[in-house]
């Protein structure tokens, strides 16, 4: 399939526009009524020693992605370069930060320039890679549940989420429907010249999940999932040792940080600017309640924590990302 199609200028910059006043949003809601002096001096205090230990994870989990994502294109017949892989990534991670959820698409499109894998089949694998993430996600949400209860409940009781498990029931079950509706009548959706591109396309997209069941070392697969998850625990608990006030939080700890940073993460926000910051507010909140401490004071604790967390991950998707441009356009094929 050749590459994405430019996307309407004024639909981009409408999307950008909306994804900046979500971001703009929440970071009001998250600093509202701080004491910015509280945050300078705490910043100011910070060891970035354990900073820079957390970034060297950060770029461990691009490459072990890197790495795993060749092991799912192989089965479709695709032999790609680690290099290749790596560059691809970053910049898909790159275009996060214009247009939320739109570096799938980028990192995919990135790799038919470098590579020639059919942008419909690597899309395929990158949402088998959102569904083993989710898995993993679930995993950590299982030991916070195990180990930090009371900081989950506590968590869910400041965010003021009402989650109704009706109306979910009949989203999947739409859904659901929708799917086996379009699966009885493929056949003939494909004879019809615009359908039947669409319908191809997501035959693509199918392939590439499929690629899993097919895929030679599933153990190396595992294998990589694993550390991916065990660098991004490591890359969000050891910024806990730079503010004195987080140096003693245990393992489980840092399950319900990843947890809850993972959540403000999903939020279409630039950069997940404001969303995060806001996650870590209301997680610190709920670990300091849950360890008999002041609320107020970890709802400081944890925007001190966001802000630098996200500013780590934001530098590394940017130098990365710009990295990656003049890498990609070295490596691209015509």
């Amino acid at each position: 399939m050749a590459e994405a199609k430019k996307n309407n200028p004024i639909k981009t910059a409408i999307t950008i526009a909306v994804s900046l006043a979500f971001a703009g949003f929440f970071l009001w809601l998250a600093l509202k009524g701080l004491d910015f002096e509280v945050i300078k001096a705490s910043l100011s205090k910070a060891n970035y020693l354990w900073v820079a230990f957390a970034a060297c994870f950060g770029l461990g989990a691009y490459w072990f992605r890197a790495v795993r994502w060749n092991l799912l294109l192989e089965p479709m017949g695709h032999s790609i370069s680690n290099s290749n892989s790596l560059w691809s990534i970053s910049f898909g991670y790159l275009m996060n930060l214009t247009i939320p959820r739109s570096g799938e698409v980028a990192r995919a499109t990135a790799l038919y320039g470098v590579e020639k894998v059919p942008v419909d089949q690597s899309f395929g694998t990158i949402i088998l890679e959102r569904v083993v993430d989710l898995v993993c996600m679930l995993a950590f949400l299982g030991l916070t549940l195990i180990f930090k209860y009371d900081a989950i409940l506590s968590f869910y009781k400041q965010s003021g989420v009402n989650i109704n498990p009706n109306k979910i029931a009949l989203i999947f079950g739409a859904l659901a429907v929708c799917g086996i509706i379009f699966f009885a009548i493929r056949k003939r959706l494909a004879n019809v010249p615009v359908l039947g591109k669409i319908v191809g396309f997501i035959d693509g997209i199918l392939d590439g999940l499929m690629s899993i069941f097919r895929m030679k070392q599933k153990a190396k697969f595992i294998l990589y999932t694993v550390l991916i998850w065990v660098c991004y625990y490591f890359a969000a608990y050891l910024v806990c040792f730079s503010l004195p006030e987080t140096s003693d939080f245990g393992f489980a700890d840092g399950f319900f940080i990843l947890v809850v940073g993972t959540l403000g993460m999903i939020i279409p926000a630039s950069g997940g600017i404001g969303a995060f910051n806001l996650a870590m507010k209301f997680g610190f909140m709920a670990l300091f309640i849950s360890m008999g401490k002041d609320s107020n004071l970890g709802g400081e604790v944890g925007l001190i924590y966001s802000f630098i967390s996200l500013p780590l991950q934001i530098c590394i998707m940017l130098v990365m990302g710009l990295i990656s441009i003049p890498m990609l356009a070295k490596a691209r094929k015509f």
